[in-house]
């Protein structure tokens, strides 16, 4: 079988492919994946030729901090065990960077912090965008 491949008209702009990274950072895993799964859905339901890779589940850091229980520091050692956990997750699109405000703009649960990161295939320049809330 024979495949007709389209000629590009000569008015029109070729889309630029761009690598974008969407690293989302919280102390709470449902939030967190909550939020992905949000991404994700609106990534593959915006266009289908759109890669997306993810979620990435990094490791997880646990801060832990120990203190004496007493103020004054007499009686018996009795020690407070704190520990915090910070989950990581990474999103990986191939995609124009228009495309990515679209998907983004969906509601952010508290607590969830999303960094993106935009780098063209050719050049190797990159942006970052920074949203907390």
């Amino acid at each position: 079988m024979a495949t007709i491949k389209k000629q590009p008209q000569e008015g029109a702009v070729p889309e630029v492919v761009h690598r974008i990274r969407i690293t989302l950072t919280s102390k709470n895993v449902k939030n967190l994946e909550r939020v992905c799964a949000d991404l994700i859905r609106g990534a593959k339901s915006q266009r289908r030729g759109m890669k997306v890779k993810g979620p990435i589940r990094l490791p997880t850091k646990v801060l832990k901090i120990t203190t004496r229980k007493s103020p004054c520091g007499e009686g018996t050692n009795s020690w407070h065990r704190f520990e915090m956990r910070i989950h990581k997750r990474v999103i990986d699109l191939h995609s124009p960077s228009d495309l990515v405000r679209q998907i983004t703009s969906i509601s952010i649960e508290p607590g969830v912090q999303v960094e993106v990161t935009i780098e063209d295939d050719k050049e190797q320049s990159e942006d970052k965008e920074v949203v907390a809330k």
